[in-house]
């Protein structure tokens, strides 16, 4: 296994061998140059697999070195390439990302029409307590009803299984409230109703209504104000700021089953709105089918599918793909991989570290090979 690491990062960077075989360091060259790597894979001529990363002195120094043997491109780096390549494409459709989209919630608790402040529930509405069960038996029903098992529930509420139970047994919210707390008397009773007739008058900010029932004596608090004035609220929330290209890019890289339910359902606002991104989705899925699944017979076929839709920065990572052909389908069909490649280079920076700063190659060179 072929890999870089850094003497100074961003300035002076060299080679590391592995034995694909033992995992163990083989040598450590003092640069990355395709002439260093040549010369040294000239003097074994037995190498028969050459597992590297996708740099172009990689690849010219080990085809001058070792001409017979099967080079491997690691796929952790093909999947970190696909992933740049899609954040550029993802960022040339930025205007697509502003599509609004809204998220599942539970349905606004209308203002009462009565002045004496009286609802249908005989639960109060505005208590953090009650919206906040009310907010939860709504979402659990919700994905029920999506056919989500009881488990996954509670893996993307974070919740207990009992918890999840005791809201899914429920029939209706008011179910589940117990104790005293939901008719516990507060400041703000004697004042609902001033606060419905002026909500009805057409003033609906909290600050204003606080200020006007404090002139009438009320003692309380301005959150509890707002917390009671939320459900009136006709408007569902959305969200005021789009994704970010990153965030969108991330979405589309992240296996489907394990991509949170509010991040599916963004994710498919935006791809609803911008046919680029929904191919771009779909090539970037098929890539990783065909990288987990060892299937490098089908890239030929995927980087087709690719060429045919009209997404330029993926046209230039299929460009990069067909330049190191070879490579590329031996390590998408072979077992062989570069991770401990990456072990190894954490390795070199940790003894780096524990000698401050100071290690010159030689003696770097030995630590590693010795330790």
């Amino acid at each position: 296994m072929v890999g870089e690491y850094a003497m100074r990062k961003g300035r002076v960077y060299g080679t590391v061998l592995v034995d694909v075989e033992t995992g163990r360091p083989v040598d450590l060259l003092p640069d990355r140059e395709a002439e260093t790597l040549a010369a040294w894979l000239g003097e074994r001529p037995g190498i028969e697999v050459i597992c590297r990363d996708r740099a172009p002195f990689f690849a010219e120094g080990a085809r001058a070195g070792a001409p017979t043997a099967l080079q491997v491109a690691d796929r952790f780096h093909l999947w970190r390439n696909l992933g740049e390549a899609a954040e550029r494409c993802v960022s040339r459709h930025r205007a697509c990302l502003r599509a609004p989209f809204t998220l599942p919630r539970q349905e606004p608790v209308k203002a009462p029409d009565a002045a004496d402040g009286s609802t249908t529930s005989p639960w109060p509405t505005g208590h953090r307590f009650a919206d906040r069960t009310r907010e939860k038996h709504a979402i659990v029903h919700a994905l029920l009803a999506k056919d989500h098992s009881r488990r996954a529930i509670g893996r993307q509420l974070r919740m207990i299984h009992r918890t999840v139970k005791r809201l899914a047994d429920a029939a209706a919210p008011e179910d589940l409230f117990q104790g005293q707390w939901q008719n516990r008397p507060t400041k703000l009773d004697d004042f609902k109703p001033y606060l419905h007739e002026r909500w009805a008058e057409g003033c609906t900010n909290a600050w204003t209504l606080w200020e006007e029932i404090k002139a009438h004596g009320y003692a309380g608090g301005y959150g509890a104000v707002r917390a009671y004035l939320r459900p009136f609220r006709g408007s569902t929330p959305t969200d005021a700021r789009p994704p970010t290209p990153r965030t969108v890019t991330k979405w589309i890289l992240t296996h489907p089953d394990t991509l949170q339910e509010n991040d599916r359902l963004k994710l498919k606002s935006v791809l609803v709105h911008c046919p680029e991104l929904e191919a771009l989705t779909r090539h970037v899925r098929d890539f990783a089918q065909i990288l987990t699944q060892l299937q490098g017979d089908r890239l030929l076929e995927w980087i087709a599918a690719v060429r045919a839709d009209n997404l330029p920065s993926m046209h230039t990572f299929v460009n990069g793909l067909e330049r190191d052909i070879d490579a590329v389908i031996a390590g998408l069909t072979l077992p062989w991989n570069s991770g401990i490649v990456e072990g190894h280079a954490n390795r070199i920076k940790m003894i780096k570290r524990q000698m401050y700063g100071r290690a010159g190659f030689q003696l770097l060179r030995k630590r590693v090979l010795l330790g």
